[in-house]
């Protein structure tokens, strides 16, 4: 009876010591598994970090390319640019200049005939009424000359204007108005709004 009680004792010892045993392997099976679930996701997070840099590597790269073409392409503009504004300036000063040459060669085409008045004035031998004469005729010239101009003398009927006129000396006067020309001791001359020499003038009161 003792003995069927041990017997059954060891069998259920055996027993338990087999559901251990199955029960320890089946703990290390899932830790197992776990660990290689644990470095799966891993794996396939470096992965996909990797996949990203990539990506924007790429990327930078694509950007970094369509940068340096719109540089060369600005590069190429200024270029132009700058030869088209070189260009430019040669061009307008030498038409400055060409105007300006233009504009005394019409001046001096009026004033060149009066020149050879004088010249033949004085070679003429005559009378100081002839000499004053042909002065006069020289004058009328010139004077031809600047209407052909657009040259106009500067007026004095309306008063003294510091636009026009430059005062060089003062008097008090009860024949003359309250800021009038008294004097005038050199003529001024205009072309426009343009004064060429302001009227030197003796400003009254």
């Amino acid at each position: 009876m003792e003995d069927n009680k041990e017997k059954l004792e060891n069998e259920e010892t055996l027993e338990n010591s087999e559901e251990n045993a199955e029960n320890i392997e089946t703990n290390e099976l899932e830790n197992e598994s776990n660990e290689d679930l644990k470095d799966s996701k891993e794996e396939v997070s470096e992965n996909k970090e990797e996949e990203d840099e990539v990506q924007m590597f790429k990327k930078s790269k694509e950007e970094i390319k369509k940068l340096n073409s719109e540089l060369e392409t600005l590069k190429d503009r200024l270029l132009r640019v700058t030869a088209e504004y070189d260009n430019f300036r040669k061009r307008t000063a030498k038409e400055k200049e060409g105007i300006y040459t233009d504009a005394c060669v019409d001046v001096l085409k009026e004033i060149v005939p009066n020149l050879d008045n004088l010249e033949r004035a004085v070679e003429a031998e005559g009378s100081v009424d002839d000499m004053k004469k042909g002065v006069e005729m020289t004058l009328k010239g010139f004077q031809n000359s600047l209407d052909r101009l657009g040259v106009e003398l500067i007026s004095t009927e309306e008063g003294f204007d510091p636009n026009m006129h430059q005062a060089v000396a003062h008097v008090q006067d009860e024949n003359f108005k309250e800021n009038s020309v008294a004097e005038v001791f050199q003529k001024g001359y205009k072309r426009g709004d343009k004064v060429i020499r302001h009227t030197m003038v003796k400003v009254a009161n």
